[in-house]
């Protein structure tokens, strides 16, 4: 056996070695969709700016992204239906409890939720392609 054949068998051993003492190898899919979940949720929808308490300086709690907060602004009338606080978007939340994966999606993709109704404002209808929905689920599930 030449060099390069040992060299290439005892590089896949090694690396075989690895997988299995991890479990599997990592998901690079997984992981580039919770990438664009990410771009997504905090760069085009900004849900960042309803769904994540603020400091009184206005800079975002880190600790607490996602977590649900007293919204700090009002419409100019009144408008029925206002909710001042956001829920909490994360994996940990009551909401992911009753909506799972696929309620989540579902209420991205047609701006309904889990039983057919509507957010109440100031939260947008979304109707998101499906791979858009799928993506900031994912992103959202990864929050702790």
């Amino acid at each position: 056996m030449d060099w390069m054949k040992l060299r290439t068998i005892m590089l896949a051993g090694l690396a075989l070695t690895a997988i299995l003492s991890y479990g599997q190898a990592p998901d690079a899919s997984a992981d580039a969709r919770i990438a664009r979940g990410k771009y997504l949720a905090e760069e085009v929808a900004k849900c960042q700016d309803c769904h994540t308490p603020k400091t009184e300086k206005g800079d975002f709690i880190k600790s607490q992204w996602m977590k649900g907060a007293t919204l700090d602004f009002t419409p100019a009338a009144p408008m029925m239906g206002w909710h001042s606080k956001s829920v909490d978007i994360t994996s940990t939340s009551a909401l992911w409890a009753r909506w799972q994966v696929a309620g989540m999606t579902k209420f991205l993709e047609t701006g309904k939720n889990p039983r057919g109704n509507k957010a109440g404002p100031p939260m947008p209808d979304y109707t998101m392609n499906h791979e858009d929905a799928d993506a900031i689920t994912a992103y959202l599930k990864s929050l702790p």
